[in-house]
């Protein structure tokens, strides 16, 4: 395994990211509670602190987006649709038309985000969104190949040939699939925070890993290249995974879905505070802040449910 980070000269990289909340690219409805599956975000959910897991994966209880999550949504949206363009067509100026649209579209979707944005800072929210996007073009040239697949949903399931326990069911989105004339694969996902200090490297790399492994179970082919494009400072962090590794990666997911499973079974999802806190939208229902937690509604198990956790 490798890890490569990669940046552009001259810009200055910040020792601290905010991780993000809700995954900026996906800002989610809140559905009926469903039977929790195993995410990256999740995943780091219960390993940065069960509480906030449990109110996430099962109470699913709502979360306020920020201005930067929504940008993330609609960066990434405008990424989407400019690969549905023929590549000759797919220069700068077309994906700041895309953004502009998929504002206007996620507006009229979800009107309340009027409220988020108010008139008097579209013009800079999309001016930083537009930015991002020249970012974006500094790092790739979107009109040298085709992407295999954007925004896909992958799903696998990592009970192994011969296994009678309940495996794991690892869900999630990948921002692009690409393959290579000869078979190679690279994933790449886009970032629209500042790559990570050294404290949360481990985190980019375990979405990496995940990624891989997810891959590598569903298609045979180990990945060639996993990519993070981060697109407020222009990094790009790259991966190069190996069987083995993956292998391993997976005890470790399968380790964590078991705890996950216990706690689920008791209804014991601790708190555990650190300085990701900060950022919490559930302090009112947890005792380190003076919080009451709430009644735990059980693990859902109803037959025929899927996750929407991811």
């Amino acid at each position: 395994m490798s890890l490569v980070r990669h940046t552009l000269p001259g810009v200055s990289v910040s020792t601290e990211s905010r991780p993000d909340a809700i995954p900026p690219e996906r800002v989610p409805a809140l559905p009926s509670r469903r039977t929790p599956a195993l995410s990256p975000s999740r995943a780091g959910d219960y390993k940065q602190c069960p509480l906030l897991y449990r109110y996430r994966a099962i109470d699913r209880l709502p979360e306020v987006p920020t201005q930067a999550q929504v940008k993330g949504t609609v960066v990434h949206a405008a990424l989407e649709n400019l690969f549905d363009m023929p590549a000759g067509l797919r220069v700068p100026e077309s994906a700041e038309m895309l953004v502009d649209g998929a504002w206007g579209a996620l507006c009229e979707e979800s009107p309340e985000l009027r409220d988020l944005v108010p008139d008097d800072q579209v013009d800079r929210f999309l001016s930083d969104a537009h930015q991002l996007i020249a970012t974006y073009y500094t790092l790739e040239n979107p009109t040298a190949f085709t992407p295999e697949s954007c925004e896909l949903r992958v799903e696998v399931d990592l009970r192994a040939d011969g296994e009678d326990d309940n495996g794991v069911l690892l869900r999630g989105f990948v921002d692009r699939i690409d393959v290579a004339p000869d078979g190679r694969v690279r994933v790449v996902d886009y970032k629209t925070g500042r790559s990570p200090g050294e404290s949360f490297e481990s985190r980019a790399l375990f979405q990496m890993k995940f990624y891989a492994l997810a891959i590598y179970r569903l298609r045979g082919v180990v990945p060639a290249r996993l990519q993070l494009l981060y697109l407020a400072d222009g990094q790009s962090l790259t991966y190069t995974p190996d069987k083995a590794e993956l292998e391993r990666f997976a005890k470790t997911l399968k380790a964590i879905w078991k705890a996950i499973q216990k706690a689920g079974a008791t209804g014991e999802f601790p708190p555990k505070k650190s300085r990701m806190c900060q950022w919490c939208d559930h302090k009112a229902h947890c005792p380190e802040f003076g919080g009451t937690v709430l009644p735990y509604p059980g693990w859902p198990t109803a037959p025929g449910e899927t996750s929407h956790a991811e």
